[in-house]
C-alpha cells in the first residue's frame, strides 16, 4: 500500500466517523462542547454512566500554553468512535511504514 492509498483511507476513516459524530450531535439541541456544565448534567439525569448517550467531558492540554486547557465533550458512543478512529489510524500508518520499510531501492 503507497503512502498516498494509505492517506486516501486515513481520510476517508475521518470523513466518515465526522459524519456519524455530526448524526449524533444532530439528535441533542446542540454539540456536547458547546454546552455548559449545568446542561451536561441536566441531560445526564437519570442515564447511567455506562449509558452510550451520557455525556462524558475531558480536558486537554493546549499546546503552546503551560496553563491553557481545552474542554472536549462528547457522549460515550462518540467517544467510542474517537477511540476506534484513532486506533484505525494508527493501524494504517503502521502498516504503511512497514511495507515500504522493506523496498527502499
Amino acid at each position: 500500500m503507497t503512502r498516498t492509498t494509505a492517506a486516501f483511507f486515513a481520510t476517508v476513516g475521518l470523513l466518515s466517523a465526522s459524519a456519524a459524530l455530526a448524526a449524533d450531535q444532530a439528535a441533542l439541541a446542540k454539540a456536547p462542547s458547546a454546552m455548559t456544565p449545568t446542561e451536561i448534567k441536566a441531560h445526564n439525569e437519570g442515564l447511567t454512566p455506562t449509558d452510550p448517550a451520557y455525556i462524558k467531558c475531558r480536558k486537554t492540554l493546549e499546546i503552546g500554553s503551560l496553563v491553557k486547557k481545552n474542554r472536549v465533550c462528547h457522549t460515550n458512543e462518540q467517544w467510542k468512535e474517537v477511540s476506534a478512529k484513532g486506533n484505525q489510524n494508527a493501524r494504517d500508518t503502521a502498516e504503511a511504514m512497514t511495507s515500504k520499510a522493506g523496498n527502499s531501492n
